[in-house]
């Protein structure tokens, strides 16, 4: 019998924070479904890990970018670097964040806040606007930001981090309704509790074995990646996509 067809065959996906966590779990899940990745990390030999992984589950030979997106000029560098190597780009999950320091906002440092601005926010403008030529010359182009619960600022001691998140939501948002005519789709998802080593340091006492893996919410951001998607501007959580997953399932 033939294989099923995959739905991202042939797209060309960028994928920040791609060394570990939900960028990993992301990228493999991309791949299978027969997308060409690009890999976005701060460390070459992570990256390539990924790479492996992705080969193992039948994916094509990623592109691997060393980047920290604190350095902006390389950054404002991706958009033509590649359009030289791919024309467009199809796909960008824009996963790639810091937690910053966990304390009082009177004891944030210079430093944390505005490293933490930049990986969070500021960058993530940056891809917008050197990436948005290669995106609306893709046939249907996708772009995926990941948030936090925490953007909604009701938790004390996480204010660096929830204001940047919620900046990035406003941040997708405007460019969802900026390109709303256009051929793009812009959607959010808030990840929830997932095991991943930054929730790790964000809640040191919890059992990691009770949350959702990253491979569990991967799913998702392929159905925001696929072209016959309608939505944008929209907040997904994984955690009530999950729900409904296992209703359907069960049912």
């Amino acid at each position: 019998m033939p294989e099923p067809a995959r739905s991202l065959e042939g797209k060309i996906a960028l994928v920040t924070g791609a060394s570990r966590g939900v960028g990993r779990a992301v990228a493999i899940a991309l791949a299978r479904e027969g997308a060409q990745l690009i890999l976005q990390g701060r460390i070459a030999g992570a990256l390539e890990e990924t790479d492996d992984a992705i080969r193992t589950a039948g994916g094509k030979p990623a592109t691997i970018i060393p980047l920290n997106l604190t350095q902006a000029d390389r950054v404002d560098g991706l958009g033509p670097t590649l359009y030289q190597r791919f024309g467009h780009l199809d796909i960008l999950v824009a996963n790639a964040g810091v937690l910053g320091s966990l304390s009082p906002l009177a004891h944030v440092t210079d430093k944390v806040w505005a490293d933490t601005l930049e990986v969070n926010l500021t960058a993530n403008w940056r891809l917008v606007r050197t990436l948005d030529p290669l995106l609306k010359r893709a046939g249907q182009g996708r772009a995926v930001f990941v948030s936090s619960g925490a953007s909604s600022g009701a938790k004390a001691y996480w204010g660096p981090y929830a204001v940047t998140k919620a900046g990035l939501e406003a941040l997708a948002r405007t460019y969802a309704a900026e390109v709303a005519s256009t051929n793009i789709r812009v959607n959010i998802v808030n990840p929830g509790p997932v095991a991943t080593a930054m929730r790790a340091k964000a809640f040191p006492g919890e059992d990691p074995a009770r949350l959702p893996a990253p491979d569990d919410i991967a799913p998702l951001f392929v159905e925001l990646c696929d072209p016959a998607l309608e939505a944008n501007g929209e907040t997904f959580n994984a955690r009530d996509w999950l729900a409904a997953r296992s209703k359907s399932k069960s049912g």
